[in-house]
């Protein structure tokens, strides 16, 4: 904060808002992008049991990577929101953009699991 000014936030505050907000969050995300990839696994079972290899394992690892690219770029709507007129409102709110993440990165998760599933066996 600068001094004497208390409702205005430096860069340095926005950031470590943004940090403390969404890495608490990261947790969440891809325990819930873990348990999308296993429901997959389950429903395709006894047949993704032989898809089971270092392959299959190499490829969930990078799309794990992959995911939590993605989520990086919550903090840059975040920051770009934390610096306009919204920002008192917007930390509110900002649970939508998660929620709605949450959902997009699990739709694509399980389509590429499944499709991995499908190729692997």
């Amino acid at each position: 904060m600068i001094p004497g000014k208390p409702n205005e936030m430096t860069l340095g505050d926005m950031l470590t808002d943004a940090i403390r907000y969404w890495e608490r969050r990261r947790i969440a995300y891809n325990a819930i992008l873990v348990v999308v990839v296993v429901t997959v696994f389950a429903l395709h079972w006894p047949e993704s049991r032989s898809a089971i290899s270092v392959d299959l394992l190499q490829r969930f690892f990078i799309l794990g990577v992959l995911a939590n690219v993605a989520y990086c770029a919550a903090y840059v709507v975040d920051i770009a929101v934390q610096l306009s007129a919204f920002q008192a409102s917007w930390k509110r709110y900002r649970w939508v953009l998660f929620a709605i993440g949450v959902v997009f990165a699990s739709i694509i998760a399980r389509f590429i699991a499944a499709g991995t599933l499908r190729h692997a066996v």
